[in-house]
């Protein structure tokens, strides 16, 4: 790898204490999309525990081995991860985990702009995934504590309008970059070459506030089955196969790119029925738009903004996510009805294709970036 060191271009530099190296958002979308764009900058990425190398006009650099346990990784790998990216001496630096908050002032000091990029809204995600007395409270003060540093940004980024309307009131210069399908997954997904198989697909995480204990209990008496990918802790498929559902499901583990295609394109349908919590009320996840951009329709849960998203489109049918009979209903008439599930496919892909694309949300980020390292 050469040495970013002897290079002339100043540098912006993106970090990372928790992702891996081929993160759809922050490498695949941003950086890739900067590295293209901003010919005049070097683009790198610094992460604990990858391996250093220039991949796709990206410099990827490792601050040393990941932490162990999430206390190291907080506290340790932070630490690595900012001293790494200080030493490349960048002039924006963009961080990725609220843990690297800690960081910016420190950056700020030294002269350096600084982009955080919310991901999630962090105090609601708390409240529906901590199982710890008092999350109420907790969530207030990761609120203001994550307020306090976002205040004193050069800018903020946020996965969903709705975390965008909520730092834009502490940090006017606050935009939404929606984690919407690149263009390769949408040709890749386009023309499928399988016939459509009995079953409809999840391809995620999988844990109780996603919805998946109701989700598996809907196939007790369903003829299509459920293709379940991704990684299952022991403990909670222990609970799964407990259910008089887990018959009718195929478990996959965790599947590559490829894999998830191919499965996609023989699906009758995608599904998404996260439980309605703070976090997920107002998310939009992007199975969502990689179901669409493969043609499927999308049984997903009834929160008033996947309703937009989903039934006004007319590319599939929102449930209660906490009734297993009305998401067995759901399947079983799009299983019934492979015209009209065939046209919901079709209205979801035109949707991605003119508008739920990355294409769009990259002039976004361009345009940001212009603003933020011009004033």
């Amino acid at each position: 790898m050469t040495n970013p060191g002897l290079s002339s271009k100043p540098k912006i530099i993106h970090l990372s204490s928790a992702h891996h190296d081929h993160d759809v958002r922050i490498f695949l979308k941003e950086c890739q999309s900067l590295a293209a764009t901003f010919t005049d900058y070097e683009i790198h990425l610094v992460l604990a525990g990858v391996e250093p190398r220039i991949e796709n006009g990206v410099h990827i650099h490792s601050s040393g081995p990941r932490g162990s346990s999430k206390f190291q990784r907080m506290y340790r790998t932070v630490n690595q991860v900012y001293q790494k990216a200080l030493e490349l001496d960048g002039v924006c630096y963009h961080l990725h985990d609220p843990e690297l908050l800690r960081s910016s002032l420190k950056l700020r000091r030294k002269g350096k702009k600084v982009i955080y990029d919310a991901h999630e809204d962090l105090p609601r995600q708390f409240i529906g995934n901590s199982s710890l007395p008092f999350k109420q409270l907790f969530s207030v003060i990761i609120e203001r504590v994550e307020n306090f540093f976002a205040k004193r940004m050069n800018g903020i980024i946020t996965a969903t309008p709705f975390i965008a309307a909520r730092f834009e009131k502490i940090n006017a210069n606050t935009i939404d970059i929606n984690n919407y399908p690149l263009s390769t997954e949408i040709e890749i997904i386009e023309a499928p070459t399988h016939a459509k198989e009995n079953y409809v697909c999840y391809i995620g995480g999988i844990w109780p506030s996603r919805g998946l204990l109701t989700l598996v209990d809907a196939f007790e008496t369903s003829e299509v089955k459920l293709a379940l990918a991704g990684k299952i802790e022991s403990e909670f498929k222990t609970t799964l196969q407990q259910s008089k559902g887990w018959k009718n499901v195929q478990e996959l583990g965790f599947i590559d790119r490829k894999t998830s295609i191919e499965l996609k394109q023989k699906a009758l349908a995608g599904i998404v029925t996260f439980l309605p919590l703070p976090n997920h009320v107002n998310a939009q996840p992007n199975k969502i738009f990689e179901y669409m951009s493969a043609g499927l329709p999308v049984i997903g849960s009834n929160f008033p903004l996947w309703k937009a998203l989903i039934e006004d489109n007319h590319c599939g049918i929102c449930v209660n996510p906490e009734n297993a009979l009305e998401i067995a209903t759901a399947i079983q008439y799009l299983a019934a009805n492979p015209d009209i599930a065939s046209q919901m496919g079709e209205n979801g892909r035109k949707m991605v294709q003119s508008t739920y694309n990355w294409t769009a949300e990259e002039k976004k980020l361009a345009a940001f970036y212009h603003q933020v390292l011009s004033t």
